[in-house]
């Protein structure tokens, strides 16, 4: 240990980390592990030196208290309405006719929107680089919270960040540039003028590896290439940490030891250096953490005293670096990264084992955070991390610098084959392993499990009495022992998934955004489609990489629409439609085009799960695949009896209670999203059900669901859940059904 300290600097850190987890979580949990490691201390270090570890254990207790309490009343205090904001200027970021950027106003963060008005305004901000203060309308609105189970919560992102409000701008009234700048304004501007150097000197695809890898840039429209990196599980080649640290900080090195200076000097050198390096890549976590450990390097700290050190000096300067995803797999690769240790190895064999072993160290975040696993990932890092570090980084790095004097674009051939490879091995390769995401004590207990590998790997009879637990842990998540039902918040549009004990899927439609306008090249934007930011990551999270029959009620963009997107992710078993939806060429198009088997299904049809059936009760007869041409589908599962109705309107309705005599309903599933054509009073007294579920977005221009509607469901007194309210809403259990929602 370091002379000078009464105990381990790895243990104190580790006591840091488990404080920090049961201050931020305010679980049972993180209560039980952090009062568990306060006995391993005693038991370990004399009381003398255990009370002064306690007593510096208070001291962050009070700075995190302190660093929350600035947050909550930051939060609170914001103001309903500003006039002028500053525009960060490296926070831009223009997507088609949509302007975004960080703004600061009366010392306080906001992220921005902006909608171009035109063209030409569009041109100007996408070339602006200094640092401006904008007269603005807007309005100030909180970000959205988490919608659907285990998805994104984008306010707790910003929040972390300093973030408390966004603001929708009406129109910006004038501008005026900054009089007084700051030493950060200048590194903030000459980013930005750096990347718009790249971007208007240099040829797609290589501009986007050069602002990318050397200024921790990425443009809008690389997205699709940044999908088929993810599907690789390579995509974190993109996020600036140790290799690009290592690189430019070797590179400072050289040059000024070449140059005959010093090492001592240049150590003091290296830390304005670092400084320079972290503000020109956008203050990343994980820059700033690879710097912080190189600095402690230059000082004799090596090791794991290096990490714990590093690790307590983030809790001081950025307390929200573990409350974000990028802070967490950056310190957790570090981490892992110092404990392993296979010198006793070939080369080659100990590179193999390295990447091995950081590969299953790292997966129980990766599914906690991603839910999948590309299991050749750990092969195609190896080569394209070796690729990267010592041909497109050195090569980008000297192309930039003598750009001022000689232009160097021949070399973008190179990229293009680059991903011509990565296209191709995407074609094979588009599928990762899905095993769903593990919950917070499975994945503790992951952690346990591998820790104990590791320090038993070279016992070869205890490493495999280890991994078989490990692999069942692992796949535990994949397949949830549990029936459920679960209407996934897809904004307005529909989309319920089944899936009982025994694995068998059932979604009923996959939701879907309707375009209202035709816009022009320049508004037309990139960006992920709504399946992929609600529906597929719930998917995903639940361990699904199946969908074995997948209903389509009828043809309306908003439960049909991200058809050909889920089939990119999931494979699925055969498409059921109406005998109507043929009628619909648009729609036609889009099955042939899925070469996926496809079944019309009518009234007296039936589907298999959780041990019972789903019966089709409409429609009877072919239709035109509108509205009141819904599959409806009714079933018998575990002890409630549901309704799914698709957009079925009033005349459907009536054609139900004409077929059939009864038709008791605990669940219903409110036909076209709690429009006032639906749900009759009629058809309520007729079916009875206990519970409606509405799927409708929120603030949505139909205003669904109507007043009219909710009236008639609270006359019969109904229990109702809505997706613009509560999120996702969902069923689970073994016997019978416990019902939950996101809020």
């Amino acid at each position: 240990m370091i002379n000078g300290y009464p105990i381990k600097l790895i243990h104190l850190a580790f006591l840091l980390l488990l404080l920090y987890f049961w201050f931020f979580s305010a679980t049972i949990l993180g209560l039980f592990l952090f009062a568990f490691a306060l006995i391993c201390l005693f038991r370990q270090y004399s009381w003398q030196k255990a009370l002064l570890a306690m007593l510096i254990l208070a001291a962050f207790a009070v700075y995190f208290g302190f660093w929350q309490k600035r947050q909550e009343k930051a939060y609170q205090e914001a103001p309903a309405a500003i006039r002028y904001i500053e525009l960060v200027s490296d926070s831009i970021a223009v997507n088609g006719d949509l302007l975004s950027f960080q703004g600061k106003s009366d010392g306080r963060k906001y992220q921005v929107f902006y909608r171009f008005q035109s063209k030409e305004e569009k041109d100007f901000f996408n070339s602006l680089s200094d640092t401006v203060i904008l007269q603005v309308e807007g309005e100030i609105a909180e970000a959205e919270t988490v919608r659907n189970f285990d998805g994104f919560d984008y306010r707790s992102y910003l929040k972390n960040q300093g973030i408390y409000r966004l603001i929708e701008l009406k129109n910006i009234q004038q501008f005026r540039q900054l009089s007084s700048k700051t030493p950060l304004h200048y590194l903030q501007e000459w980013r930005r003028k750096a990347v718009i150097f790249i971007q208007h000197h240099f040829p797609a695809p290589m501009r986007y590896y050069m602002t990318g890898l050397l200024f921790g840039y990425l443009d809008k429209s690389f997205d699709e290439m940044a999908d088929l990196y993810t599907s690789l599980g390579i995509i974190h080649l993109f996020a600036l940490s140790g290799m690009h640290v290592g690189f430019f900080v070797r590179l400072f090195r050289f040059c000024f030891l070449r140059l005959g200076m010093r090492r001592d000097y240049v150590d003091y050198l290296q830390i304005p250096f670092s400084f320079l390096y972290a503000a020109l890549t956008g203050f990343s976590v994980s820059v700033m953490r690879s710097l912080v450990q190189n600095g402690f390097s230059n000082l004799g700290i090596k090791g794991v005293d290096n990490f714990a050190l590093t690790l307590m000096t983030f809790f001081l300067i950025m307390p929200h670096f573990l409350l974000i995803r990028s802070g967490i797999l950056s310190f957790a690769y570090a981490f892992i990264l110092i404990l392993i240790d296979f010198s006793s190895l070939g080369r080659y064999q100990r590179k193999l084992a390295e990447s091995l072993t950081l590969a299953i160290g790292i997966l129980p975040l990766v599914l906690y955070f991603f839910s999948v696993f590309q299991p050749l990932s750990v092969f195609f890092t190896i080569f394209f991390s070796l690729t990267f570090e010592f041909l497109f980084l050195p090569l980008l790095t000297v192309i930039f610098l003598l750009s001022p004097f000689i232009k160097i674009t021949f070399v973008n051939s190179l990229f293009v084959l680059l991903e011509s490879i990565i296209n191709q091995l995407s074609q094979f390769f588009s599928r990762p392993l899905v095993l769903g995401q593990p919950q917070l004590p499975i994945l503790i207990l992951l952690f346990i499990l591998l820790g104990l590998l590791y320090d038993f790997y070279h016992r070869k009879k205890l490493a495999l009495l280890l991994t078989l637990p490990i692999a069942l842990l692992f796949f535990s998540s994949k397949l949830p022992l549990e029936n459920e039902i679960t209407m996934i918040d897809v904004g307005q549009g529909d989309s319920i998934f089944l899936r009982d004990m025994q694995g068998k899927t059932i979604l009923i439609d996959v939701g879907g955004r309707p375009v209202f306008t035709n816009k022009e090249s320049w508004q037309k934007r990139w960006g992920k489609s709504n399946a992929e930011k609600t529906l597929i990551p719930y998917l995903r999270s639940r361990g699904v990489s199946k969908i074995d029959q997948l209903v389509l009620t009828h043809a309306d963009t908003d439960h049909v629409g991200d058809l050909q997107v889920l089939a990119k992710y999931f494979k699925i078993g055969e498409i059921l439609i109406s005998p109507g939806s043929l009628t619909q060429n648009d729609f036609v198009q889009t099955l042939k085009a899925m070469k996926t088997e496809v079944r019309t299904v009518k009234a007296g049809d039936s589907l298999s799960i959780m041990q019972s059936r789903l019966y089709v009760l409409h429609p009877y007869q072919t239709g035109d695949g509108s509205n009141n041409d819904s599959i409806v589908l009714y079933g018998y599962l575990l002890n409630q009896s549901f309704l799914f109705t698709g957009d079925l309107e009033k005349e459907g309705e009536e054609k139900l209670m004409q077929l059939y005599s009864r038709l008791p309903v605990d669940v219903l599933k409110v036909g076209h999203h709690g429009s006032k054509g639906s749900t009759s009073s009629e058809f309520l007294s007729f079916i009875k059900p206990r519970y409606a579920l509405i799927s409708a977005g929120v603030g949505n221009r139909y205003q669904h669901p109507h007043q009219e509607t909710l009236n008639r469901l609270k006359a019969v007194s109904v229990k109702i859940y809505r997706t613009d309210l509560q999120g996702g809403i969902r069923f689970r259990g073994w016997n019978s059904w416990q019902t939950e929602t996101v809020k």
